[in-house]
């Protein structure tokens, strides 16, 4: 079992920084593979990027790519989510994943955080 607790969510203006961190309990964080998704009020949750186990191979959804940046640190059994250039349209609940195997842009994921709250002005 993993529990993931994300954190670094809040309010900033359009052209923003944030970085998100989904820390992770247990000591097997290196045998997942990571993800982060995001939901805004009456959509669907989205792929926003994935890491694989070593951090080697990183893939973003193409609304993200160029801005935000994932990163993991094994040692420290966290993921991280870097957004710049912060969007109106970013704004959503950004939630953390793992899942046993390779990286992945679906939704098929073992476990989930609760999701943290990113809400973009102008």
């Amino acid at each position: 079992q993993v529990q993931l607790v994300e954190s670094g969510g809040g309010l900033v203006q359009a052209g923003g920084s944030l970085r998100l961190s989904c820390a992770a309990s247990g000591r097997t964080f290196s045998t997942y593979a990571m993800g982060w998704f995001r939901q805004a009020p009456g959509k669907e949750r989205e792929f926003v990027a994935t890491i694989s186990r070593s951090g080697g191979t990183t893939l973003y959804a193409d609304s993200v790519k160029g801005r935000f940046t994932i990163s993991r640190d094994n040692a420290k059994n966290t993921v991280y989510l870097q957004m710049n250039s912060l969007k109106l349209e970013d704004t959503a609940a950004y939630y953390c994943a793992a899942r046993y195997g390779g990286a992945a842009t679906t939704t098929s994921y073992d476990y989930w955080g609760q999701g943290t709250q990113v809400t973009v002005s102008s």
